[in-house]
């Protein structure tokens, strides 16, 4: 999630977690973090001597890296593991994270004092970028009218947010969404519009195999949130950019020009014949 200070990216995610019945937990990240502090270390015990394991944060469901580019890339890599094989090695030995497990990460785009940009293989674990404008003159009202009526968003319960749905629930609509099918012309039209990506005269690394499948997943989900039980072309344009944009590497001079990412995928969105 990306945004400006203040548009409540960490609200969000909060909110989020108090609507399932998930284990949550999340991590402030500062400038001195360590790796450890993530995933946990051993920890010797006098009484037994033996080291025994103290699980780090990232043991759980749902965690919350928050102002994830804040911390040195050391520490960033500590989630490459635990995000793409659901696990981490401590000491040698792997160790399986508990399911579900997700990462939602924030950052704020626009300061640079005392940030790390997130390094692209990390940036293509991630499987969206949403990113949170400011909203508008109306919506800002309603915030401030909110507040003043006595919201108070340290409490989550008191504005009635309630679990909903628990591990079996998510279990349960990936199986669904597992099931969606996906007729080959649209599977075709998804591998091209990545392969274009990576001829674009503006970009410098295109979407990997990775990026591709992760678009076929999304596309799927999107799909079984329409109610429908097959992928069309429109959900595939629907997903690209929030699936596609942030594993993108520009060259400099795109960057120059004021080029970004959402213009690649939409260029290539636009030249993409589209299967009938």
């Amino acid at each position: 999630l990306e945004g400006v200070p203040g548009v409540a990216k960490t609200l969000l995610v909060r909110a989020l977690a108090a609507s399932l019945e998930l284990d949550t937990k999340r991590i402030q990240f500062t400038p001195d973090l360590m790796p450890g502090d993530v995933t946990g270390s051993l920890i010797y015990d006098s009484r037994t001597a033996e080291f025994s394991l103290r699980p780090g944060p990232v043991f759980t469901n749902l965690l919350l890296a928050d102002e994830i580019n804040r911390t040195p890339p050391k520490t960033q890599a500590a989630l490459l593991e635990a995000m793409e094989e659901r696990q981490v090695s401590i000491d040698g030995t792997p160790r399986a994270l508990p399911e579900p497990f997700m990462v939602i990460a924030t950052q704020n785009p626009v300061e640079y004092e005392g940030t790390y940009p997130l390094p692209e293989a990390q940036l293509d674990r991630f499987l969206l970028k949403l990113e949170l404008p400011l909203p508008s003159r109306e919506a800002e009202i309603d915030i401030i009218a909110r507040h003043q009526a006595g919201f108070n968003p340290m409490s989550l319960a008191e504005a009635g947010i309630q679990p909903v749905a628990g591990a079996a629930d998510i279990h349960a609509a990936h199986e669904a969404a597992s099931r969606i099918e996906v007729a080959p012309a649209v599977m075709a039209y998804l591998v091209d519009l990545c392969r274009a990506t990576r001829t674009s005269a503006a970009v410098r690394v295109g979407v990997s195999p990775r990026g591709a499948t992760a678009l076929l997943r999304t596309s799927r989900v999107w799909a079984f949130l329409q109610g429908r039980g097959f992928v069309t072309p429109d959900d595939v344009k629907t997903m690209a950019p929030v699936t596609l944009a942030h594993r993108l590497g520009l060259r400099a001079e795109a960057n120059l020009e004021g080029v970004d990412a959402t213009d690649v995928i939409t260029g290539v969105l636009a030249a993409t014949p589209v299967p009938r």
